[in-house]
């Protein structure tokens, strides 16, 4: 049986956001389209505010990542790349510190790909630039829908190595590392396509969101014990580490095993971990994928529903 199919139209970005300020940033800012942005590059984006001052400008929009808090600039930009917009995420990144630069526009000249492109091979490992372009997508009558592309974008291989070539010293663990997180969120996506995901680093650790600003999972890769763990990571607020403390009994029910609780000065944790024969053992690497997605999962739903009660 022959079938109907539809036909994909594209709409043109300023039949729908008049204004880039008051019509796509707004629209950008709300945490549902946040979301979108954030499940495109792997990295979740948490607003902070719309037109942040920086100096006599000001930047669409201030936000940070919301396990890490590291800064974040987007720059928005309903026209093709232009020179004029190129300086201005560099004076915003410089402005707020920030470690994230994302730019979205209309379409992308060769000229300003390149520039990004170079800026990526040109900084260390920390910083992150992101060329976005945003397109708008209709069938037939339905309502336009979003599609963000990445037009360029940091290659995290090549900055671990020469951030390592740079020092004098080219580390096989910061490599052996990202190697790590990148096959383990594969497997993840492979199995789940709804939980958020950030860019793998070259780091012995992995966070992963719970929905909250107050906490994440942070996942663990210990080299030199061969262990593999997942935890609670809070940040400053022992009042909630508390609360959880006090319902140790049952959240140790619910996770199934005992954990080990631990309040220092700045950051608490709550964490488990599991001892393996080579954390980078090529054959056993689904299985401690399996694992640790398997706690994180866990530890989102089990320490979700206590963080809610807490702030009740």
């Amino acid at each position: 049986m022959k079938k109907s199919l539809s036909k994909l139209n594209k709409v043109e970005l300023r039949d729908v956001w008049g204004h880039e300020a008051l019509d796509f940033t707004t629209w950008l800012a709300q945490q549902e389209n946040l979301d979108a942005l954030s499940e495109e590059i792997g990295v979740d984006i948490t607003l902070v505010k719309t037109e942040a001052n920086v100096g006599r400008f000001s930047v669409d929009i201030l936000a940070e990542e919301e396990a890490s808090g590291r800064k974040i600039i987007i720059e928005n930009q309903l026209e093709d790349t232009n020179h004029d917009h190129l300086g201005k995420i560099i004076t915003y990144a410089s402005g707020y510190d920030a470690e994230i630069i994302i730019w979205i526009v209309r379409d992308v000249r060769d000229e300003h790909h390149k520039a990004i492109d170079w800026l990526n091979e040109h900084t260390d490992e920390d910083i992150s630039f992101f060329l976005i372009k945003i397109e708008l997508w209709q069938i037939e009558g339905s309502k336009p829908a979003p599609k963000f592309e990445i037009m360029a974008s940091p290659n995290e291989w090549a900055k671990a190595i020469k951030t390592s070539t740079s020092a004098g010293e080219l580390s096989e663990t910061k490599v052996q590392q990202l190697e790590f997180w990148n096959k383990f969120k594969n497997y993840v996506r492979e199995n789940d396509t709804h939980i958020r995901l950030q860019t793998p680093r070259p780091q012995h650790w992995y966070d992963v969101s719970m929905g909250s600003s107050e906490g994440h999972v942070a996942l663990t890769v210990n080299t030199r014990d061969n262990l593999i763990g997942c935890e609670v990571y809070i940040s400053k607020n022992k009042d909630l580490f508390n609360f959880l403390r006090d319902h140790k009994v049952e959240i140790e029910k619910e996770i199934g095993e005992e954990a080990e609780w631990v309040d220092a000065a700045v950051a608490s944790r709550i964490k488990i971990k599991k001892v393996v024969t080579n954390v980078f053992s090529e054959t056993e690497a689904v299985a401690y994928f399996s694992w640790l997605y398997e706690k994180t999962v866990l530890f989102q739903k089990v320490f979700g529903k206590y963080f809610k009660a807490f702030k009740k």
